[in-house]
């Protein structure tokens, strides 16, 4: 991140492509391991049978069997329309709220490195010369 690019923690990010992301097994084997059911349930998993499901009930042993991963959906089916732990709160500010565990895609996400222009134009972090 350059000197004068900091996130100001608007939310688009997680608005716009916080999810439908391709997520990685080195994700989710912490939420494994942790129980972290409150993330799994978000979670779709699809195995080399083909059969998808969510990540409750997915064990590290299932890890060699997944083909995809991706995030975020309801519990209930479908793709969600922003991401689950996005919390907007009182200082008008948007924080995360698996901050600690959030997944690779999240934590690397910089919108003014993504070539995303239209985006990248309309985030308040984002110098008008970039990408």
């Amino acid at each position: 991140m350059a000197p004068d690019q900091s996130c100001r923690q608007c939310g688009r990010c997680c608005e716009k492509w916080g999810w439908d992301q391709k997520g990685i097994p080195e994700d989710i084997i912490p939420w494994i391991r942790n129980n972290r059911t409150d993330i799994l349930q978000h979670v779709a998993i699809t195995f080399a049978d083909g059969t998808i499901t969510n990540g409750i009930g997915v064990t590290e042993q299932n890890i060699g069997t997944i083909t995809g991963i991706r995030y975020w959906i309801n519990p209930e089916g479908g793709f969600m329309s922003h991401c689950p732990f996005y919390q907007l709160r009182n200082d008008k500010k948007v924080y995360c709220g698996i901050r600690d565990v959030k997944p690779r895609v999240c934590i690397g996400f910089t919108p003014w490195d993504e070539g995303i222009r239209d985006y990248a134009l309309s985030c308040p972090a984002c110098r008008e010369t970039s990408p």
